[in-house]
């Protein structure tokens, strides 16, 4: 079982277990199902089928502690802090989402109005001449057409687009969710890169001192060639090193400019390597509901509650279409402006029933069935696939966490090892060479203890990613 805290000092002690897979998966499916009975899903049925969910799964049961709301607060970095903040406030794509939200609800308000009469109101005047004879008129009147919704066909299209705009707010949730997991990521491979070529600019120094050394030494004979040719291949193997790791650094910086809304030259990142040494925990207060919220199960929930509902209305377009139409207005005969003008008015109560075009509504009936269970099978597949992101995330944390440990190993003993080669080489009892390769080891083990620290802190995001259902909806809380 996974335990209260995972960090990186936990190493073979921690272990993962989802309990009871089957069961999991079955809940899933009875949830959809029950969705399905539905003409449409709102809140109360909603949450009813989160809490039946919840009942039956287990996910990483034990894997609690504090709030994870604002987990990356955790870095104890302003400036990380800002970036979030810059992104989730400027960033295109979110903006684009949001433009998309509030068309999805005018459509939605728009669909509503359906339920009311529609109509106009218009005024004319004429003045005609034939035969020298010339005749006025004016009119006023008001006309109206009121669909009744005796079968519900008008409701299910509401439904369908109520659907639609809260698919499009899970799709804007989604965004933000990989929106700010990318910040952090960029953030701190920003800030693993510029340590690496701290290290790679140390170790072309180091080697170009020996170089000076052995050199002096072969002018002198007292060293051959080949330790020479052999540091300056080493030199020149740093040195490749250096533009590889400037791209990568100018990569993190673009990453992070077009997440904020910014060009790359307009955005600065200072230094910041304690962030790599950030032992922050993943702790997350309620693991179930963090996955049964994530947004893309409940878009794809939302996407099969608004095709059952198009499907609803295909059937109800069968029955026959009850409507009320009329007018009502003022008459003006031999005057263009309403005086001395006659009342008229109409009521045209009518059923129309589409018996001709049966062949065709059948048909569009069956296709949207298919899309139906087409968008059911769809929400199965999501929901699986955030059950193996979420137990893949807990085991990708747990192998960085074991790799940390082991490079942090590497790197004290490659240290302890360049301290007696120094030792040794003062006293004569090995050659420069040896201290040269000795000094070689520890810079490679500090790079790649860098890299495990960059990889265990990737890997504790993606775990708070895969585990977004609370944390994702603060946010949209918060605006």
């Amino acid at each position: 079982m996974m335990k209260t805290l995972i960090n990186s000092n936990l190493k073979s002690n921690v272990s993962i277990m989802f309990k009871n897979k089957v069961h999991i998966v079955a809940a899933v499916m009875l949830s959809a199902l029950i969705t399905g009975c539905a003409s449409k899903i709102n809140e109360t049925q909603h949450q009813q089928l989160l809490e039946s969910f919840i009942e039956r799964a287990d996910i990483a049961s034990n894997l609690s502690g504090q709030d994870e709301l604002n987990w990356w607060h955790r870095f104890n970095s302003a400036q990380l802090n800002q970036l979030v903040d810059a992104a989730l406030a400027k960033n295109h794509d979110l903006k684009t989402s949001q433009l998309q939200l509030k068309s999805a609800l005018a459509r939605l308000g728009a669909q509503k109005t359906d339920y009311l009469p529609q109509g106009s109101i218009s005024a004319s005047a004429n003045r005609s001449s034939l035969a020298d004879a010339i005749s006025k008129e004016s009119t006023a009147n008001i006309a109206s057409d009121w669909q009744i919704d005796l079968f519900g066909r008008i409701t299910a299209l509401v439904d369908a687009a109520n659907a639609s705009a809260m698919s499009q707010a899970e799709q804007l949730r989604l965004l933000q969710v990989e929106v700010v997991s990318a910040i952090v990521k960029g953030y701190v491979n920003y800030q693993g890169n510029i340590k690496k070529e701290h290290i790679a600019t140390k170790q072309i120094e180091a080697l170009h001192q020996s170089i000076d050394v052995l050199q002096a030494q072969v002018d002198e004979g007292m060293a051959n060639e080949l330790d020479l040719n052999r540091t300056k291949a080493q030199l020149s193997q740093q040195q490749a090193l250096l533009p590889e790791i400037k791209y990568a650094k100018y990569r993190d910086l673009s990453t992070l400019a077009l997440l904020t809304g910014h060009f790359t030259n307009e955005i600065k990142v200072d230094e910041n390597s304690e962030v790599l040494l950030s032992q922050i925990a993943v702790e997350i207060i309620d693991p179930n509901n963090a996955i049964a919220l994530r947004p893309d199960i409940l878009q794809a929930l939302y996407k099969f509650s608004q095709a059952n509902s198009l499907s609803v209305a295909a059937n109800k377009a069968l029955l026959p279409n009850i409507s009320l139409s009329g007018f009502a207005g003022i008459l003006g005969l031999n005057n263009t402006r309403l005086v001395d003008t006659q009342q008229q008015w109409q009521v045209n109560p009518q059923i129309e029933w589409s018996l001709l075009s049966y062949p065709a509504l059948l048909a569009q009936k069956e296709a949207q069935e298919y899309l139906s269970e087409a968008a059911y099978s769809e929400y199965q597949k999501i929901v699986l696939k955030a059950m193996n992101e979420s137990e893949l995330s807990l085991q990708l944390l747990v192998k960085q966490n074991n790799q940390q440990s082991f490079a942090q190993e590497r790197f004290k003993h490659a240290n302890n090892a360049f301290y007696q080669a120094q030792a040794m080489y003062q006293e004569g009892q090995i050659p420069y060479l040896e201290l040269l390769d000795a000094r070689q080891d520890v810079l490679i083990a500090e790079k790649d203890n860098i890299d495990s620290s960059i990889s265990s802190l990737i890997a504790k995001v993606s775990t708070y990613q895969a585990f977004n259902g609370r944390w994702s909806r603060q946010l949209t809380a918060e605006k």
